[in-house]
């Protein structure tokens, strides 16, 4: 008896599977082929970021080999290029080519390319601190004391590892504008700081206790 009861569950069971398959078939094989195309696209794309990077990364690696043989002709250009194409690994590397090389003497087409990669690319928090860092530190020479705090108001909001490099900046923005009680406070920030720099944290011990302790 308690066989029979078990085969006729078993059967209704079966039978209700088979009624859900059959009813709602046109659903399952939709869904079955939205499923298929999503992981198609994804494969897809993963394969076109692939390729890209590659591009990009024989691009840079050919453009510098050429610079350093004495082919000035398109070092600019390929540079710009790669800031432009976004690439996390890449573009950040071709900006720092063009500055160190001193290849680019308009400072409006430098800022723009680093807005590029503060703006628009998808970066690492610490490598786009560590980025408007830099910013900061190419223009700090020509821009005044609203402009620079604005620049590395981000890192100094932040606990990024850069914020005691930002602060230091700063410190020393105002210290060579003779404005040593703002520049004190920047440089007390930094003794406070849990993850200072070493070195900054030296340095700031040393400008303080020197410089700044009346």
């Amino acid at each position: 008896m308690d066989e029979d009861i078990a085969i006729i569950n078993s059967n209704t069971r079966n039978q209700r599977i088979k009624d859900f398959f059959t009813k709602n078939k046109k659903l399952l094989i939709s869904f079955l082929i939205i499923l298929i195309l999503i992981l198609l696209g994804f494969y897809s794309f993963q394969i076109y970021q692939d390729k890209n990077k590659i591009k990009i990364s024989d691009k840079y690696n050919s453009s510098i080999i050429k610079h350093k043989n004495g082919d000035n002709s398109g070092i600019v250009s390929a540079m710009q290029e790669i800031v432009e194409n976004k690439d996390p690994t890449y573009s950040p590397l071709a900006l720092y080519y063009l500055i160190d090389n001193e290849l680019v003497s308009d400072k409006n087409k430098i800022n723009s390319l680093f807005d590029i990669l503060i703006n628009k690319t998808s970066l690492d928090s610490e490598i786009k601190y560590l980025i408007i860092y830099k910013k900061a530190l190419f223009n700090a020479d020509t821009i005044n004391e609203g402009q620079i705090l604005e620049i590395l108001n981000p890192v100094i909001n932040s606990k990024s590892v850069w914020k005691s490099h930002a602060l230091y900046l700063i410190a020393e923005y105002f210290y060579s504008k003779g404005e040593k009680q703002k520049s004190k406070e920047f440089f007390s920030q930094i003794i406070t700081l849990e993850n200072a720099n070493l070195d900054i944290l030296k340095e700031t011990q040393k400008r303080l206790n020197r410089d700044l302790s009346e």
